[in-house]
């Protein structure tokens, strides 16, 4: 005797008791929410605001974060400080951006300030 399809409220036809196919979607869905929400719950613990920024531009700005907070020097990065203010360092995080930090002076205390796009970089210093 053959059993016989029937169709899912979904429109999908089967023979088990529910559409796999959407139960599987629903899966993915769920999944994909939850990394969201563990990616976004991520953000609540950087001194600066990285929100709206490319993936890797976020990682690799965490690292250079963490680094500095663990004592390197911002050499190591390939920081530099400005000419027109000495007291803001520029540290290369991709090609097209720059993470900023204000030299507060007393034993090399920095301050990091913010991730800016390079386009946004090149308005603010003066002489560009």
């Amino acid at each position: 005797m053959s059993k016989r399809k029937k169709t899912f409220p979904c429109g999908h036809k089967g023979l088990g008791q529910f559409c796999h196919s959407c139960a599987q979607k629903q899966a993915e869905q769920a999944q994909k929410r939850q990394e969201k929400e563990d990616w976004q719950a991520t953000f609540r613990q950087d001194p600066i605001d990285l929100r709206g920024f490319p993936k890797d531009v976020v990682i690799k700005a965490r690292q250079i974060l963490q680094g500095l907070a663990n004592g390197q020097n911002y050499h190591n990065f390939r920081g530099k400080r400005l000419n027109h203010d000495r007291s803001i360092i520029s540290i290369p995080v991709t090609r097209n951006y720059r993470l900023l930090y204000r030299d507060q002076g007393q034993g090399s205390i920095l301050i990091p300030l913010a991730v800016v796009s390079h386009e946004d970089y090149n308005v603010c210093k003066p002489g560009s």
